[in-house]
């Protein structure tokens, strides 16, 4: 698990939690998700690189910074969505791409059925956003495709994983940091993750 940055905080834990009882109403869930993904933003972010230029304050010139790089949102459809406004209101200048895939229930891999990103992604850092990274399937998909359109820098930022996706993903994308809130124990029978939250884009989008 080279590749896992775990995100600490007591806020975030207690947010968590929030997001796990199966009580939490869709709205309470929502705000959860967005405060959640506020802190993965904020933790992703360390590792930008910063680029020096010159700002005029009402008293003086000063040194100031900019992100170096161009920030790509990549977003799972559906569950990802929940994710993009946290991390819009953290980087706004961020393009925003999307990947549709869809998981076949009997064989759990995934099926692509929708593809759109912006240019230069080769020029870009690129975060997948999908909540829960349980198989690995949909985020080795997704990588994929993008490194396939030039995607040379890739994170992805989930809200929980288990450790069957970690190892995927270190199989397969083994340069792709993985930021997470939770690492969970294990996936059931068929690859809900455990303990987990249930279906992410279900409870958000009001969709039991």
């Amino acid at each position: 698990m080279n590749n896992l940055n775990l995100i600490e905080n007591p806020l975030v834990k207690r947010d968590v939690t929030i997001l796990r009882d199966k009580e939490t109403n869709t709205a309470s869930f929502r705000a959860a998700l967005n405060r959640v993904s506020y802190a993965i933003a904020i933790e992703i972010a360390k590792s930008f690189e910063l680029e020096q230029i010159e700002v005029t304050t009402p008293l003086e010139n000063t040194i100031g910074y900019k992100i170096k790089k161009q920030i790509v949102l990549v977003p799972v459809l559906r569950a990802g969505l929940s994710m993009v406004d946290a991390f819009l209101k953290m980087i706004p200048d961020a393009n925003v791409g999307h990947i549709g895939l869809q998981r076949d229930e009997v064989t759990l891999k995934p099926i692509d059925y929708y593809y759109k990103a912006p240019k230069k992604l080769d020029e870009s850092i690129t975060i997948v956003l999908d909540p829960m990274l349980a198989t690995g399937g949909s985020a080795v998909a997704s990588f994929n495709s993008l490194k396939q359109k030039g995607a040379n820098h890739c994170m992805l930022a989930c809200l929980i994983a288990a450790p069957e996706g970690i190892k995927k993903m270190n199989e397969e994308h083994p340069d792709v940091p993985i930021y997470t809130a939770s690492l969970d124990r294990q996936l059931n029978d068929v690859g809900y993750i455990l303990p987990g939250l249930g279906d992410a884009g279900d409870r958000t989008f009001g969709t039991l």
